[in-house]
């Protein structure tokens, strides 16, 4: 079995140290959002390799990987999905996009939305209706709120901005600090390609912004302009 092989190549990786260290950047302790999950050592330019050894992964074992409390092993199988999308034809990226959108709880940590969501879900409405981010946007679950404002890169990245201004507005009061982050990356992301968009949403929100959401928004500012958000009432 292809998924057992992943396992495998995963585990000959492992490095302890580097577990450690990435248990306690993901925030694995209890009552942190990564409360539970468990790492290998294992970093994300040798999960890429693993992935491209392992293309004819059928869902059935990507869906065994997701279903594992490993972070690794979930993160493998988000990349071979990627892969696998990116091959196919209309129809069976729709697949690949279904089975993505089934696995939301399992798309549990902010690396693993970022690695994947604008691959997927953002590529794939591209050419088709984006209501979806919109309910995605309301939903409870914080990794669902996540997946809908970073899957607007893809469409940043083709200059298309309305989407990212409209999920960012819809997260305005989120509570919790990973939405505050990425919102801000996001915004940051549409200035670098048009400011003046970035510049119109700040006059209108900044004062409302949470924190974290406006520093990450304005990071590429001159330290004057910065000043003129922060301190704005």
């Amino acid at each position: 079995m292809v998924k057992s092989k992943i396992e495998k190549e995963l585990r000959v990786l492992a490095n302890p140290a580097k577990a450690l260290d990435l248990s306690r950047f993901f925030k694995t302790g209890k009552n942190q959002y990564g409360a539970g999950d468990i790492f290998l050592g294992v970093m994300v330019p040798q999960q890429r390799t693993v992935a491209k050894n392992n293309i004819p992964a059928a869902l059935t074992e990507l869906q065994a990987l997701l279903n594992s409390k490993v972070h690794e092993c979930r993160l493998t199988a988000l990349l071979v999905l990627i892969l696998k999308y990116e091959k196919a034809d209309g129809s069976e990226r729709r697949n690949y996009v279904d089975f993505y959108l089934k696995n939301t709880n399992n798309i549990n940590n902010w690396d693993l939305v970022d690695l994947s969501a604008p691959q997927i879900l953002g590529d794939y409405l591209l050419s088709r209706n984006r209501k979806l981010l919109l309910r995605l946007a309301h939903s409870r679950n914080l990794w669902e709120r996540r997946i809908a404002i970073i899957s607007t890169l893809a469409f940043i990245r083709q200059n298309q901005f309305e989407d990212t201004v409209k999920i960012a507005a819809i997260l305005l009061n989120d509570g919790h600090d990973l939405i505050h982050k990425a919102v801000g990356w996001m915004l940051r992301e549409v200035g670098k390609r048009n400011l003046k968009i970035e510049l119109e949403f700040l006059e209108k929100y900044s004062v409302q912004m949470p924190r974290t959401m406006l520093r990450y928004a304005i990071e590429r500012f001159p330290e004057s302009k910065r000043k003129k958000f922060l301190n704005k009432k």
